[in-house]
């Protein structure tokens, strides 16, 4: 017996969530729409700038995690967090939430607790400046075996790649799961990311995997192809379900000799903040449920089309009254 559905092992990020209009985004120097990572003093000077903050634990496996959990299924996070006040304010949430953090705030004089200043555009575009603080220290000595052995799946986040002990942690959970009789997998998170370590990614995903999520540009950039279609069939030759998110055309599941689009309904954004975290929540629910490929991708599909309707990462609605009403449970 399994203690938990799924675990999550990623960056504990507190999200600021502030508006902003794209003369701000210019005046402050800010990218528009995608993530950049920031040092500790440009954290504060643009947080300093914020007029109307929403503060939320976020990290894209945790919201996928939480999502889950809101879902009703017994989850756990590993993530790094240090014992500050934000630190405990996104321990707390986590533990409130219905998700088990189970690394306890760490002390003294170590990186300060991660954190995200996201501005979001009328159009719902966000751009997110994220100081990764102590959540890159994640090594195997945070991976409690007690967690990863007793997990029906586990799910990692590739972002922790940029620094050996977050791939030793992946690779220690990986095989703890699997020797447990569990599935293990993971969210590509960034082609940016995929370039700077895509040897290590596609030795993962071909040997140490059962499953992998990513959007389309992250798919591509495993194989270093504008070709989608080639990218997929490749991955779709290493690893036994490929899952490709693709924006406005929908999503690609392959697996178990089948594939599957599924397209998605046109919804205007208030805030993309999270979609693609809580497509995974939906799909994995959906999975871990024992539903087939077609309908998990659905249900995917739902609760990110709910996630971008508000501001915030995660769920606002019971998704599971909306799978009901989709006839899909």
């Amino acid at each position: 017996m399994t203690q938990y559905k799924l675990v999550g092992i990623g960056n504990a990020v507190v999200d600021v969530i502030s508006h902003a209009d794209d003369n701000f985004l210019e005046m402050m120097g800010i990218e528009k729409g995608i993530m950049q990572l920031i040092e500790r003093e440009r954290g504060e000077v643009l947080y300093g700038s914020m007029d109307d903050r929403l503060q939320t634990p976020g990290g894209a496996v945790a919201n996928t995690i939480a999502g889950v959990g809101a879902l009703g299924l017994p989850t756990a996070f590993i993530g790094r967090v240090h014992d500050d006040a934000l630190g405990q304010f996104y321990a707390k949430s986590m533990q409130d939430s219905g998700t088990d953090f189970v690394n306890a705030p760490v002390p003294g004089g170590e990186l300060p607790t991660s954190r995200s200043m996201i501005f979001v555009s009328p159009d719902g575009e966000r751009s997110m400046n994220t100081y990764l603080g102590i959540s890159t220290e994640l090594g195997p000595d945070d991976v409690p075996d007690a967690v990863a052995s007793q997990s029906e799946m586990i799910f990692l986040e590739g972002y922790l790649f940029d620094k050996d002990k977050g791939k030793d942690a992946f690779r220690q959970a990986a095989r703890l799961t699997r020797a447990g009789g569990g599935k293990s997998g993971i969210a590509i998170s960034d082609p940016f990311c995929v370039d700077r370590h895509r040897a290590d990614f596609l030795d993962m995903i071909g040997n140490e995997l059962d499953y992998v999520i990513g959007n389309e540009h992250e798919i591509a950039s495993l194989f270093e192809t504008d070709d989608l279609e080639a990218a997929l069939a490749k991955t779709a030759d290493m690893i036994p379900l490929v899952i490709c998110t693709r924006s406005g055309d929908g999503v690609t599941i392959i697996g178990g000799g089948d594939r599957h689009d599924i397209p998605v309904e046109t919804v205007v954004p208030v805030d993309a903040t999270g979609a693609g975290d809580q497509f995974a929540a939906g799909f994995l629910y959906g999975l871990i449920s024992g539903r087939d490929l077609a309908t998990c991708g659905r249900m995917g599909n739902l609760c990110a089309a709910e996630v971008i309707s508000h501001v915030g990462p995660r769920p606002q609605k019971n998704m599971l009254n909306v799978f009901r009403t989709e006839g899909l449970i």
